[in-house]
Parts: structure tokens; C-alpha cells; sequence
């Protein structure tokens, strides 16, 4: 047995010689089951004539710990019959409806490795092109719950929020978790990383605190403070969706926006929720009557799911607050929440959705969250959640780092910003480092009705490493990223020749 150093996406894998792979009558992409002791797996295989040995056999990181297997270990290889599951994925191709139990058998696979990619391709696709109607939704939600972990609190209301994305500078979350906590409701509030983005919550979190917790840390936070912010990846919270992402990011597409999200409130035991659908031009919802569509949507499931569910359709047409990046956004909140500075949209955005949780639960509503935001109680909350998680109690905005490199974005004529270009601005911040680099980032300083003279800067574009800011202003010198004029122009622009579709994909959990 040969150890390959490689992770492989928590899939089983193996590698066998080819000989031997002809010799048990399997091919690449096949199934055998490796056993030592009495501990056994399904992996799928991949074979070489090179790399592995006859009568040996290569096995991933993810083989390797779960058999804990050691070098030149001896170990079983058997034929392993097909799943079932591939058979109620072909049904799925065939438009016939699943029932809970297909489901559950496909994403109980799905999550213990037992599908290709091929196979979990084909699946997604499937739910793509024939959609899911309200029954697989509320399957596939239960099923994904039931394959991971779940937060269990003993308490007779838990809240959570989520967004479903695509405006770039959105700190909300950062202002609205310790306004609820501080509320007394108890919010756990699991966050993804940026997919698509120039920053998710969770990056946003992690300039502050640890985001890393397991279920046990999570409890004993959310517990001691009533909420907290954490990485939904690191918890095993229907884990099912974060494979079902490796999919659907490079498809550009979405068919488990609805289950996805539901399924991890549902596994933090939520049920009270509010759904913030940002909507406009470069958001993933373009109109309002989209988003009310959508809104049903997750109404009706939440329904179905027992999780009291109201909506809250907000302005998507230009970045929350002044900044974009992890370190800078965070900066921002922060001194937002200290009362340092009044950023209307943040504070507005952030009370409004508090308000609503809120208000579901007889707490109050928007004027009760800007009063505990105005009073310190906000500030002290997030504090207390900070130092649970293991940061600094007494962190100050000025100890948050942003990038040493950078220039300015001047305004070529004078007039008003009639439009601002979201897609591009998070092209130029990710093109700048994030949301790798923390420090980097994107500052504005005009907004949607603002005045502009010639030879304002526009906005200020920061990265932590120089090289980085070359692709930036060759972003920058094919695109235009603020319009500024006079007057509504009723020209867009003008198309010569056939022109290359650029349609921007947002996929954020």
C-alpha cells in the first residue's frame, strides 16, 4: 500500500495498477471496497500502469484516516456493487419526482463519498434543468440536515438571518447579530467564506475572531452570549451542500439556493427567520417581482420545514457602506457599531432586518434595534461574543490592517454618480487580493445621487502586495465602474459587433 498525500475533496479514493484493476474486471471511476480488520470502506478507483505497483494499491488522505491505515498496511480490495442511489439519479434524469427516501440515499452518498463527480454532476444538472417542486425541496432539506450535524440548544426560540447575497460591502450581519442577541433572543449564526465574492461574512468575522469552531464551541458561545458568527465549513452542518457547491460554481449555476440555505437553519434548530433578497441590477435577483416570487418560495417551505419564515426585500443597486474587502468592511462596522461613524445604509439595512426578527418575536422592531445600537448595548454584546470566540474584548478599528499599496480612481467629468457597477467593483477588489488577502480592498467615496467634480477620487483600490494591483487597472481600462453625469443618458452603449456575453455568476451561502 502506497499513502499519495493528496486530499481529494473528502471523496474516498484509490489508485490501482491496471493489471491488477483488469484483473477484478473494474475500470476508472468504478467502486471497490477496502477493508482491514474489521474496518471497511467504499472508494472509488482511478488506475496507472506507473505510479503503483502490481498487487499494490495508492490510497487518498481521506482513505487513509478513516480505515487509519499505516505505511505498507495490508488491506482487502473487493468489488463493490453500484449505489442505488445512481439509479434514482438516472430517474431524476428522466423527470420522474423523488420521494424522501431517494433523496436521503442519494445525499447520504453524496456525503460519504460513495458518488463520482460525474455522478453528483448529473444529479445537480438534473435539478437544474427539470427543478425541484415543494415536496423534493422539503426532502432534500431533511435529508441534508440528517447527514451532518445538528445544534441542539435548549431554548424555546432561536432566530438566525441569512442573505442571499450579491452586494458587495454587506456587513449587515456584523450589526445585526449582537443588535438581536442583545434583544434576548438567541441567534447561532453559521456563515460562509466569499465563493464568489470579495468577501463573506465569515472572512468578514475572522479579522475580529476565530470563525473556526466546532458544534461543542458554537453551543458554549451561543450559550454564554445568545449568539455568535461563526464558518458554517467547519461545523458538519449539511455538509452535503458544500460538495454540492464544488459543483455548481463552475456551472454557473444554482438549483439548490433553497435547500441549501433552509437546511442549516434548520440544522442550528432556527425557528424564527428572516431572508434578507437584495434586488437589482448585479444582484442574483434582478426585480423586485423576482424576489417576491423567491420570497413565497422560502415562505412556504420554511412552512413545511416548521420554521417561521418572513422576507425582506432590500436595495442590491450599489455596495453597503463605503467599503469592500474583509479587513476594510470589518473596520467599518466596527467603528459603526462604536458610534464612531454614521454609515445611513449599514445602520439602516442592519436595524431594519434585526427589526424584523424582532418584531416576529415580540421583541420590538426597528426603532427597539437602533435604540440598542445607539445605547452601547450592540457594541457590548459583539464584544462579549468576540472574547467567547476567542478574540480581543477591547479591539479597536485602527488595529485592523489594510493593504500598504494602492492608488485613487478620479472622476473624468463632473456631475452626479447615476449608476455603479457591482459585478466590476468585486472583480477589481478580488483582482486585488481578496478575500485572500484581508487588507485588500476597495474604498468609495461617492454613492448612487452624489455630487462629482472633475478630479475627485471616485474610489481608492488597496492591495497587500503590489504585483496584484496590474491586473487591477487592466480591469479598470476595459471597464467603467461609477457613471457619472449630468442627466439620465438614455444611451447604454453601443454594440459594433458581436459582442462576448460576460454574465457575472453569484453563489454565496
Amino acid at each position: 500500500m502506497k499513502f499519495l498525500g493528496l486530499e481529494t475533496g473528502g471523496k474516498p479514493i484509490v489508485i490501482l495498477n491496471k493489471e491488477n484493476a483488469d484483473d477484478l474486471g473494474i475500470m476508472s471511476l468504478g467502486r471497490v471496497r477496502v477493508q482491514q480488520g474489521k474496518k471497511q470502506l467504499t472508494a472509488i478507483v482511478n488506475t496507472t500502469t506507473r505510479v503503483i505497483g502490481r498487487n499494490h494499491i495508492g490510497v487518498s488522505d481521506e482513505v487513509k484516516r478513516c480505515l487509519n491505515l499505516q505505511e505498507n498496511s495490508e488491506v482487502d480490495v473487493e468489488v463493490a456493487k453500484f449505489p442505488n442511489s445512481l439509479q434514482f439519479i438516472s430517474n431524476k434524469l428522466k423527470r420522474r419526482k423523488l420521494n424522501y427516501e431517494e433523496i436521503f440515499e442519494i445525499v447520504k452518498d453524496v456525503v460519504e463519498g460513495n458518488l463520482s463527480e460525474i455522478e453528483i454532476a448529473s444529479f445537480v444538472i438534473a435539478l437544474h434543468d427539470f427543478g425541484l417542486d415543494l415536496d423534493e425541496s422539503t426532502s432534500l432539506s431533511l435529508a441534508m440536515v440528517e447527514t451532518g450535524e445538528k445544534l441542539k440548544l435548549n431554548k424555546r426560540l432561536v432566530v438566525d438571518k441569512h442573505s442571499c447575497g450579491g452586494v458587495p460591502g454587506d456587513k449587515t450581519t456584523l450589526l445585526a447579530v449582537p443588535i438581536i442577541a442583545a434583544a434576548g433572543l438567541t441567534i447561532p449564526k453559521t456563515s460562509s467564506r466569499a465563493i464568489t465574492s470579495a468577501a463573506g461574512t465569515a472572512d468578514r468575522a475572522e479579522v475580529l475572531m476565530p470563525v473556526n469552531l466546532d458544534i461543542s464551541e458554537m453551543q458554549r458561545v451561543v450559550e454564554k452570549t445568545n449568539g455568535c458568527i461563526v464558518w458554517g465549513g467547519s461545523l458538519h452542518l449539511a455538509p452535503a451542500d458544500d460538495i454540492f457547491v464544488q459543483i455548481e460554481q463552475p456551472l454557473s449555476i444554482d438549483p439548490l439556493l433553497l435547500p441549501s440555505i433552509m437546511s442549516k437553519k434548520k440544522a442550528v434548530g432556527a425557528n424564527l427567520l428572516v431572508i434578507d433578497i437584495p434586488c437589482g441590477r448585479g444582484t442574483k435577483v434582478k426585480t423586485i417581482g423576482d424576489a417576491n416570487l423567491l420570497a413565497k418560495d422560502f415562505i412556504e417551505l420554511g412552512k413545511k420545514l416548521d420554521i417561521r419564515t418572513q422576507c425582506a426585500v432590500t436595495f442590491g443597486e450599489q455596495p453597503i457602506g463605503h467599503t469592500i474587502g474583509a479587513a476594510m468592511e470589518t473596520r467599518e462596522a466596527l467603528e459603526t457599531i462604536m458610534r464612531r461613524k454614521n454609515v445611513p445604509d449599514l445602520v439602516d439595512k442592519a436595524t431594519h432586518v434585526a427589526g424584523i426578527l424582532m418584531n416576529m418575536a415580540g421583541k420590538g422592531g426597528q426603532a427597539t434595534a437602533l435604540e440598542i445600537l445607539k445605547s452601547g448595548k450592540a457594541e457590548q454584546k459583539l464584544r462579549e461574543i468576540i472574547a467567547e470566540q476567542g478574540g480581543d474584548f477591547e479591539v479597536k478599528p485602527e488595529d485592523i490592517k489594510i493593504g500598504d499599496f494602492g492608488f485613487d480612481v478620479e472622476a473624468e467629468k463632473s456631475g452626479f454618480v447615476l449608476w455603479i457597477n457591482n459585478t466590476s467593483l468585486v472583480e477589481v477588489a478580488r483582482a486585488a487580493g481578496s478575500p485572500k488577502d484581508r487588507g485588500a480592498g476597495i474604498y468609495l467615496y461617492k454613492k448612487l445621487g452624489d455630487q462629482v467634480k472633475k478630479g475627485e477620487k471616485l474610489f481608492t483600490v488597496y492591495a497587500e502586495k503590489n504585483m496584484k494591483l496590474g491586473r487591477v487597472h487592466s480591469i479598470l481600462e476595459e471597464e467603467e465602474i461609477i457613471g457619472v453625469g449630468d442627466r439620465v443618458e438614455m444611451l447604454i452603449h453601443e454594440v459594433k459587433e458581436v459582442p462576448v456575453h460576460k454574465k457575472a455568476f453569484i453563489l454565496e451561502r
